[in-house]
């Protein structure tokens, strides 16, 4: 078992004042005044520090981390080999701009990634910022090599906020909702959901496949984009079969597979990346949020025949694989292999599994748990249905928050909790979180 790093600030939820507390709230007041409406204000807490799964406020509560920063501080805060090699990277240099004066560390990514991603085959890698700026590059790539233009995407499917992510999103409000027009050549089609469509993981491709064929045709595909397991549309995991068919459908017909594990990978789900699961391997892996701990750092990483056939700068970025954030990410992708927190993934899959099945028994307004690894949620719909509970959701988001934990709701209709612990979190402090998501459950349902 792993335990949680040493704390300078203590391992266990505790509050001090009513939840914000007043320096939140006059935190919340100036924000209010100069950052844009447009932001999200879900929790107005503000935070002074962070150490493993637990966050210190400003007013000195200790709040319990199950959002990880969606997935990002994987490998938890305040990790002593993370803090060194940023800190000794930012005296030594903390920009050049790896397209005018390379340096190793970004070399050094690449060749963990290529090492990393699924498959034997050689890999190139090119670095970005952001999750949206590595999918955006990778259908660029996509559509270079392949020559073609339609990109199909998934109901339900999340991929960014740039122009063309959006278009490759599925929900309208908050992420599109007049911000159009949008990309072109984007085609939708039905994705896996077990709970709703009840259908096999062959029959679920069988039907999206049919849809690709008449509605779009094959030989316009450039490349099917897909998150192995969904993040923001609700931590839909497909059946199994599913993700294996729509592989070999690209193969068999030469479009670019595309996996978004932008959410899903490093050790998240319990494997390295998501599709692990099933040994899909695909032609492209596009990945941020865990990679860099906390650092700002995404890559685009594919088969050499592919990435190595955009033309000579084709692909960059002023700040893309920054050197502070590129050793980051080694230190990051070492923690995980050294605390072996793919197995702990699997480890906080069992409990949270279990806590959640019970309490579902028992309540019913929960209508379907899922998940792997620690990534795992809990859809909340109207007793005796499966229609849509959004109150429900965000009434346990709210007393969760009230207690000092931090829980996220996400779903295409807003009605699915996800939980998303850092792997170096404590069995002690994984049950107190989930007694405290029980209490709520019990008291919205």
């Amino acid at each position: 078992m792993v335990s949680s790093l040493e704390s300078l600030v203590g391992t266990t939820r505790n509050l001090v004042t009513e939840i914000p507390g007043p320096k939140s709230r006059a935190l919340h007041e100036r924000r209010k005044a100069v950052v844009s409406a447009g932001l999200t204000q879900g929790f107005p807490v503000y935070i002074e520090r962070a150490e493993g799964a637990i966050l210190v406020d400003v007013d000195g509560n200790r709040l319990l981390d199950l959002g990880s920063g969606i997935a990002v501080t994987t490998i938890g805060h305040a990790v002593p080999e993370l803090i060194d090699a940023v800190s000794q990277q930012v005296a030594a240099f903390t920009h050049t701009c790896f397209m005018v004066t390379p340096y190793e560390s970004y070399v050094a990514v690449c060749e963990e990634l290529a090492n990393l991603t699924p498959g034997s085959h050689a890999k190139t890698s090119a670095l970005f910022n952001s999750g949206s700026e590595a999918v955006e590059n990778a259908v660029k790539i996509a559509r270079l090599a392949t020559g073609r233009q339609a990109i199909v995407v998934f109901d339900h499917a999340y991929h960014g906020r740039t122009n063309l992510t959006l278009a490759l999103t599925a929900k309208n409000m908050p992420y599109k909702d007049r911000f159009g027009p949008f990309a072109p050549e984007i085609y939708r089609v039905p994705m896996s959901y077990p709970y709703h469509d009840g259908l096999s993981g062959a029959e679920a491709a069988a039907r999206a496949i049919k849809i690709i064929e008449t509605q779009v045709g094959a030989k316009n595909v450039a490349a099917l984009l897909i998150e192995p397991i969904q993040g923001e549309g609700g931590f839909i995991v497909p059946a199994d079969g599913f993700l294996p068919a729509l592989s070999q459908w690209t193969t068999e017909n030469g479009a670019v597979f595309i996996a978004d594990e932008i959410q899903s990978g490093f050790c998240r789900t319990g494997d390295w990346f998501a599709v692990d699961h099933e040994g899909v391997i695909p032609d492209i892996v596009a990945t941020a949020k865990g990679l860099a701990g906390g650092m700002p750092l995404a890559a685009v990483t594919g088969r050499v025949e592919l990435m190595n056939q955009v033309h000579e700068g084709g692909l960059g970025g002023t700040y893309g694989g920054n050197p502070v954030a590129a050793v980051a990410a080694l230190a990051t992708i070492k923690t995980l292999r050294d605390r072996n927190l793919a197995a702990r993934a699997r480890e906080l899959e069992g409990i949270m599994l279990t806590s959640l099945r019970s309490l579902q028994k028992d309540v019913a307004i929960i209508g379907d748990v899922r998940g792997r690894g620690a990534m795992i949620a809990f859809e909340l719909v109207q007793p005796g249905t499966k229609d849509a509970n959004a109150t429900a959701a965000k009434s346990i988001v709210n007393f969760c928050n009230q207690n000092g934990v931090v829980a996220i709701v996400c779903g295409t209709y807003g009605n699915v909790i996800r939980l998303l612990p850092p792997l170096v979190i404590t069995d002690e402090q994984l049950h107190d979180g989930l007694s405290v998501i029980a209490a709520a459950v019990r008291a919205a349902g």
